[in-house]
């Protein structure tokens, strides 16, 4: 065996270095993408896994966990996924979690700087991890938010803007009332960073809606972005119908399924004011106690008003 000369050994060490720094860079580039998925359409689930998978920004890990589906197809897909690519980790829970338990699971798994949710059933296009990437550590905040196209079963585009559809609040920096006061971002809208999602964990009693809270947590930290390209195809079909219209479509399928009495329009209310702004606003104080803050004059408002109107049989929609 011929005795390498002092030229390669240099050339070997230089070569070592320079891969354990790409290694290192690696590491801190590194996304954890948490999908949980429950009985889903195969075909939807393919299509998303595919497209998570061809992102232009290679240093992700795709963590699964499946609730315990009754469909045996869905286990079986996902576990052919993790064979081919080491990029992919699978969890098959025995029982049933439950949707807020399972994304606790997920997040406890995540290992990453960078988080980001991901729904079972939507099409990320190529971009998508790479731009949200960029543009966080650009303005360097803890969470981003992206558009998202609209589209129908078949693949087809609805709407060119989700966020305008939806009328959803296009918001940045930190200590927005808005964070606090209403859900602002899907949670497959987001990135943001290991963080917001240790304040996260464990998950509290209160908790309702895991996507709203990581938008408040980062609020109150370096702040967030909204990005206002389009960087994914957001389904819209029978399963999430209700969440993908707006509100005067909201009400009118209430209506339709509820009558429009005095007792259809309290239960409304209680749906849309109690269950989902009131204990939203509950959710976020909770954990600004638990993180030693105290909440602004502005959200203790909030959280006043959400409390008095739960009393009373009129809401001021305008404040």
């Amino acid at each position: 065996m011929t005795k390498p000369t002092r030229k390669d050994t240099i050339t070997l060490v230089n070569y070592a270095k320079k891969e354990e720094k790409m290694k290192k860079q690696e590491e801190k580039d590194l996304v954890d993408i948490l999908l949980a998925t429950y009985n889903t359409n195969l075909n939807y689930l393919k299509i998303q896994i595919n497209s998570i998978l061809n992102q232009s920004h290679r240093q992700i890990h795709l963590i699964i966990s499946d609730d315990c589906s009754s469909d045996e197809k869905i286990k079986e897909i996902l576990e052919e996924y993790a064979e081919k690519d080491n990029r992919v980790t699978v969890y098959l829970q025995p029982k049933n979690l439950g949707y807020l338990k399972n994304f606790e699971f997920l997040l406890q798994q995540s290992k990453a700087p960078y988080v980001m949710f991901c729904d079972h059933d939507d099409i990320w296009y190529a971009d998508k991890v790479k731009k949200s990437l960029g543009i966080l550590k650009g303005r360097d905040v803890d969470l981003v938010y992206t558009d998202a196209e609209q589209i129908v079963e078949q693949g087809a585009i609805l709407h060119t803007s989700y966020l305008s559809y939806k009328n959803m609040p296009q918001i940045e920096g930190k200590d927005n009332i808005l964070a606090f006061s209403r859900h602002i971002a899907i949670g497959c809208s987001q990135l943001f960073t290991r963080k917001i999602k240790e304040q996260m964990l464990p998950f509290s009693e209160e908790m309702m809606a895991h996507d709203w809270l990581s938008v408040y947590l980062a609020s109150k930290e370096k702040g967030i972005y909204c990005m206002k390209e389009p960087l994914f195809g957001y389904r819209l079909h029978n399963s999430n119908v209700f969440g993908g219209r707006n509100l005067k479509q909201n009400l009118k399928l209430w209506k339709k399924d509820n009558g429009r009495g005095l007792k259809s329009y309290h239960a409304y209310r209680q749906k849309a004011i109690v269950d989902a702004y009131l204990k939203g606003a509950q959710m976020c104080a909770v954990y600004s106690k638990k993180l030693g803050r105290e909440l602004s004059k502005e959200e203790q408002d909030v959280l006043d008003y959400y409390q008095q109107i739960e009393k009373t049989k009129y809401v001021n929609w305008h404040i």
